[in-house]
């Protein structure tokens, strides 16, 4: 389980190693039901995602015992959270492992190429690339850091619900966020809980949160659609499930084609370049998916950049 108090102790740690992200706020005449709607810039986070805070969180608070000489860290990632590992160990100068599905984006690939990881490619899946990653630990003893469901993991990335806290004065009511494996929405909801409630938004085609609300546990569930690069976990993890039911995360469903609208219309109407994962959330205002009730004053994480911005033209 992650708490609030586990979130504070994240936000000491990783101070001076990632970015306070800013707010934008948008004009009460986009959404004049609302009484405040803010965009959480995230994608312009340390390797351009929310998943560089939880990596640092997890590899510095890591022992040196954890930290088998020579070994390393390992990760499994559809390549947001391989990138944000890749820069923790660096950052230790520590040698890095990334097992990466075959469907991995070539600009998230490229990238960690860059950061100086290994990148190993495996199946077709999540899943798959997770398995090989767990073997390579065991075996070498390196240091797994797990993309979504580990408590270090959790709670760093909730130090974005204190930073958005902070950045709106308290004054917030409701956040949207993209769900994938849930560790986001773990942290978040953690870090916010009884201060304002986490809507976790998804793509039809992959509803892992939905799914485990429903069925009162983690299922499995398909992957497909056009998010399935950065939210493509075949089920949501044990923390994020147990938080969610602690804190009353509700989920909300969008479809591809409103996924696509919202990256297109975040690019055309601000600017901002992001993935179709990210978009999600913004794709749950904008279709209606999620409506906010007078006066509401909603906060929508933009929580991750790395794609190939070629069809924004």
């Amino acid at each position: 389980m992650v708490t609030r108090s586990d979130v504070d102790v994240a936000l000491d740690r990783v101070s001076g190693h990632i970015r306070r992200t800013p707010v934008l706020e948008l004009s009460a005449q986009e959404f004049p039901e609302a009484a405040k709607v803010w965009l959480k810039l995230e994608q312009l986070q340390l390797t351009g995602s929310f998943k560089a805070r939880g990596a640092f969180n997890r590899v510095l608070s890591a022992s040196e015992e954890e930290l088998a000489a020579g070994a390393g860290v390992v990760a499994a990632s559809g390549g947001n959270a391989g990138l944000a590992v890749a820069r923790a160990a660096a950052r230790r100068n520590l040698p890095a492992r990334v097992y990466v599905p075959q469907t991995a984006p070539e600009v998230k690939v490229a990238k960690l190429g860059r950061l100086g990881a290994h990148v190993v490619r495996v199946g077709r899946e999540y899943a798959a690339a997770y398995d090989a990653a767990i073997e390579d630990a065991a075996d070498s003893g390196a240091l797994f850091c797990h993309a979504y469901d580990q408590p270090e993991i959790c709670a760093g990335q909730g130090t974005l619900g204190s930073e958005l806290l902070d950045q709106t004065g308290g004054q917030l009511d409701t956040i949207l966020l993209a769900v994938g494996g849930g560790g986001l929405m773990a942290g978040v909801a953690a870090a916010t809980e009884s201060r304002a409630r986490v809507v976790g938004v998804e793509p039809r085609a992959i509803p892992t949160l939905t799914s485990a609300l429903a069925a009162g546990k983690p299922v499995d569930v398909d992957v497909s659609g056009v998010a399935a690069d950065s939210l493509g976990a075949s089920r949501l993890g044990g923390i994020a499930h147990r938080v969610a039911v602690r804190t009353g995360v509700e989920s909300v469903l969008v479809d591809d084609a409103d996924i696509r609208f919202a990256r297109e219309h975040l690019w055309r109407e601000y600017r901002l370049v992001v993935e179709h994962g990210t978009a999600s959330a913004w794709a749950a205002l904008l279709s209606g998916a999620y409506r906010p009730s007078e006066g509401e004053r909603v906060a929508v994480v933009l929580c991750g950049a790395n794609t190939d911005p070629a069809d924004l033209g």
